[in-house]
């Protein structure tokens, strides 16, 4: 299964280290990247395996949101399929 991270905010050291991080303690493959920064706003991007996570989907859920809290961005996890029937219509 895969899910598709977003992450959205102000520039700042540390916010890929910080989630690539968190991700790789929870056995979170990162499949796919993408960064850009546009006049100090960051723009990330990630499709991730979660099909055998250490924390359930919803824990994921809560940790990124909490970690984008501490880094002053939002971060939202979604299902791919949910992502894609949204993008669909």
């Amino acid at each position: 299964m895969k899910g598709i991270i977003t992450v959205l905010g102000k520039d700042r050291v540390g916010i890929i280290a910080k989630v690539c991080t968190y991700l790789a303690s929870q056995n979170v493959n990162i499949l796919d990247i993408s960064q850009t920064i546009i006049q100090g706003y960051f723009n990330m991007m990630m499709i991730v395996d979660i099909s055998s996570p250490a924390k359930s989907f919803e824990a994921l859920v809560e940790d990124l949101q909490g970690i984008g809290a501490e880094l002053g961005v939002e971060i939202k996890l979604q299902h791919e399929d949910i992502f894609n029937t949204m993008h669909r219509i």
